[in-house]
C-alpha cells in the first residue's frame, strides 16, 4: 500500500510538472509571437545608413526618388546622402507624379532643380519617347540610387521607371542599387491576369501579375534575372530588416507617406487594386472625386441597400459593404448624386482585391440591366487602357459575353502558381 501511495504521488507530481511545463511553454510562445509583431520594420534607407553607407562609399550618385523616399521620422534620403561624407550626391531623378508626388497621373513634367539640395532634377515621366535615364543623366556617374515607395501593383508605373532604369545603367555600365520597401499590400498575395506581350506598356510593363507579391528590391532582382531587360544591370538590394511576407502596411508601424494624389491613406493601395480595373471602364463611380477614392461602386441608378446586399452575398473574406451616397466632382457623373456600396477591408490579408472589380462589375450589371460597356461606348470611351491594366484584352471579351465574375477569377489560377514557382529564387525575405 505504501509503494502503491509512493507511486501515485509520483505520478501526480509528473502531472503537475507536465502541466506547468506545458503553460510555460505557452506563454514563450506567445511572448515571441508578440515580439514578432512588434519587432520594428528597418527601411532598406535604414539599414543603408546603419551599415555607414558601406553600398555608396566613396562613389558619384544619383537618387531616383519622390515624396516617399523618407526615414521612419520623414527625413530624406535626398538630404541624407547629400549631407554623408564618403558620397557624391550628383543629381535626383523623380519618375510619374514628380518629385514632390502631387503631379496628376499621366501628366508629364519637365526637369526642374530641387530647391533643399539645389541639385538638378531630371524627369523620367517628361516628354519625350523613352521614360529611362539618358546617357547624359549618366555620364560621370558610379551608380544609381533608387528609393521610391510602390503599392504592389504592376499597372503603378513607379515599378516600369524602376525595370526601365536598370536597362539603362546596364547600357551605359553604371551600378544600380536598390534601398528596399515593403509592399502594402504584403508578401504572399499573388493575384489577377498575367501580362501577353501584345498588351506591354508602360502600365504593365513586366510579366507579372495584376498583384505580385514582391517588393521593389525582389522584383528588380527578378527583372535583372529572368532578363527581362535588354542589358543586364550589376544590382545591389540593400535589404529591410524586421520585414516579413504577412505583412501589409498597417503590420509594418511605419508612417505612410502617399504615393500619388489618389493614394492618401496606407489602405488606399488595397482600394486601387480593388477597383481601379473598374474604373477603367468608367459607367460605375469608384468614388474618385470624393473623400471615398477607390472605395466605392456607385452610380446614379443604384440602390445603396440592394448593392450592399447584393455584394454581401457573394460571402468575400475579409470585407464589408456599407451603403454610401455622393456627389463626385470628377468623372463621368461629375455633379450627379450616386449611391451605392462603400467597402472596408477588417481583414486586408485575406480579401479577394482583383477579384472585387469583378464581382462589383456583376452587381452593377444586374442590379442596374444594363450593358456597362455598350454605355462607355455611347459615352465615347475607349477601352485601350482597360485592356492595357489588365495586360490582356481577354477579360474585357469575357465580360462583353456575361461570362460569371467567378469563372474569370478562376481562369487566373494556373498563371498565380506558375508565377509564385517563378519568383521563389528572388525572393528576400521568408
Amino acid at each position: 500500500m505504501a509503494f502503491d501511495r509512493k507511486c501515485l504521488a509520483k505520478k501526480r507530481v509528473g502531472r503537475y510538472v507536465g502541466r506547468v511545463k506545458a503553460r510555460l511553454w505557452i506563454v514563450w510562445v506567445l511572448l515571441l509571437a508578440v515580439a514578432s509583431a512588434t519587432a520594428e520594420v528597418r527601411l532598406g534607407c535604414e539599414v543603408l545608413v546603419a551599415g555607414g553607407f558601406k553600398e555608396l562609399r566613396g562613389k558619384r550618385v544619383a537618387l531616383i526618388t519622390n515624396q516617399t523616399g523618407v526615414n521612419r521620422e520623414g527625413r530624406r534620403t535626398a538630404d541624407v546622402l547629400r549631407s554623408a561624407k564618403d558620397v557624391k550626391l550628383m543629381a535626383l531623378m523623380a519618375p510619374e507624379h514628380g518629385l514632390d508626388g502631387k503631379t496628376p497621373a499621366g501628366k508629364e513634367f519637365p526637369d526642374s532643380r530641387d530647391p533643399r539640395t539645389g541639385l538638378p532634377v531630371f524627369s523620367l515621366y517628361g516628354p519625350g519617347p523613352t521614360r529611362q535615364p539618358t546617357r547624359a543623366m549618366l555620364k560621370g556617374l558610379d551608380a544609381v540610387v533608387y528609393d521610391v515607395q510602390d503599392i504592389g501593383c504592376r499597372s503603378y508605373t513607379f515599378i516600369s521607371t524602376l525595370g526601365q532604369a536598370m536597362d539603362a545603367c546596364g547600357a551605359a555600365g553604371v551600378e544600380f542599387v536598390v534601398l528596399d520597401r515593403p509592399n502594402p499590400l504584403g508578401g504572399v498575395r499573388v493575384e489577377g491576369p498575367m501580362l501577353e506581350r501584345p498588351f506591354r506598356s508602360f502600365v504593365s510593363r513586366w510579366n507579372v501579375p495584376y498583384v505580385y507579391g514582391l517588393t521593389c528590391g525582389e522584383l528588380a532582382r527578378m527583372i535583372n534575372g529572368e532578363r527581362w531587360i535588354t542589358n543586364r544591370c550589376r544590382l545591389t538590394v540593400v535589404p529591410m530588416q524586421g520585414w516579413r511576407r504577412t505583412m501589409t502596411w498597417r503590420d509594418t508601424g511605419l508612417p505612410w507617406v502617399p504615393t500619388s494624389p489618389n493614394v492618401p491613406l496606407a489602405e488606399s493601395p488595397l482600394y486601387l487594386v480593388a477597383t481601379g480595373l473598374l474604373g477603367e471602364i468608367g459607367t460605375v463611380s469608384t468614388g474618385l472625386g470624393s473623400a471615398f477614392p477607390f472605395q466605392c461602386i456607385a452610380a446614379p441608378w443604384l440602390d445603396a441597400e440592394k448593392t450592399c446586399q447584393r455584394l454581401g452575398n457573394y460571402r468575400l473574406a475579409g470585407v464589408k459593404f456599407t451603403p454610401v451616397s455622393f456627389t463626385p466632382d470628377r468623372g463621368a457623373f461629375k455633379g450627379q448624386h450616386v449611391s451605392g456600396a462603400r467597402m472596408r477591408f477588417y481583414e486586408p490579408a485575406r480579401a479577394p482585391l482583383v477579384a472585387l472589380n469583378f464581382y462589383a462589375f456583376e452587381t452593377a450589371r444586374q442590379l442596374g440591366r444594363r450593358d456597362l460597356f455598350a454605355e462607355a461606348v455611347r459615352q465615347g470611351r475607349s477601352f485601350t487602357m482597360f485592356d492595357k491594366v489588365c495586360g490582356t484584352d481577354t477579360i474585357r471579351q469575357a465580360l462583353e459575353a456575361g461570362r460569371p465574375a467567378s469563372s474569370i477569377v478562376a481562369a487566373w489560377r494556373s498563371g498565380e502558381e506558375a508565377f509564385r514557382q517563378k519568383r521563389a529564387p528572388y525572393l528576400l525575405y521568408r
